[in-house]
């Protein structure tokens, strides 16, 4: 009578050689991998970064607009055109008041712009709201439509941030296309963060990440 035990066993000895061999080999692999990608995750993450980042060069406009949002940066990029001589005129957007507005008199994101601007040196005749009660970007872009029509003005630069200039941008050609008004948009870094540093902080990654899902809800929606 033949013993086929031994060999049988030694097959499944070679399989799990085998198997066991694999399993190394390919953590191996993953860990390099991963290794690597972390070792150059400044690179990969400065690299998309550039590549979503976009900012138009500025020239003489008839106005520069102020969009709500981004105290810290907007009405300050704005005021510095305007003391360059790049504006003669200043655009804020009327917000919707928020409640504090409303209940207590507390200043409104409007109105703060307004005080930032008059702060540096912007005259209050060179300062115009536009919109009313705007709650959004695209409220924003429709509203400054309108005034730019009635106005018949013909450039207007619309400075935002790093992250967001892509969808700015991408609405307000949309909303002006047929126009004749040539739009410059600009973007500017962030006190807290820059394009070759932005991952460093809690608020570069959410302000990036918030920024592709916006924009695909624009490009879907709008």
């Amino acid at each position: 009578m033949t013993n086929i035990s031994q060999p049988t066993s030694l097959v499944k000895q070679l399989g799990r050689r085998r198997f066991n061999g694999r399993l190394v080999a390919t953590t191996l692999l993953l860990t390099a991998l991963v290794t690597g990608v972390w070792l150059q995750r400044a690179t990969m993450l400065r690299g998309a970064a550039d590549l979503w980042m976009v900012s138009d060069p500025v020239t003489r406009s008839d106005v520069v607009v102020v969009l709500g949002g981004e105290l810290t940066v907007r009405p300050f990029v704005a005021a510095e055109l305007y003391r360059k001589g790049l504006a003669t005129k200043v655009l804020i957007s009327q917000v919707a008041e928020p409640r504090s507005t409303k209940i207590a008199g507390i200043p409104g994101h409007t109105e703060l712009n307004r005080m930032v601007l008059l702060k540096l040196g912007v005259p209050e005749a060179s300062i115009e709201t536009f919109g009313q009660a705007n709650q959004s970007t695209f409220d924003e872009a429709l509203a400054l439509r309108a005034w730019a029509d009635e106005h018949h003005v013909s450039r207007i630069v619309v400075p935002t941030e790093i992250f967001s200039a892509r969808r700015v941008r991408w609405i307000l050609n949309r909303q002006f296309a047929g126009s004749a008004v040539h739009l410059e948009v600009p973007s500017s870094e962030m006190p807290n963060y820059s394009r070759t540093d932005w991952w460093k902080t809690g608020w570069g990654i959410i302000k990036f990440q918030n920024e592709i899902i916006k924009y695909l809800y624009y490009r879907l929606t709008y």
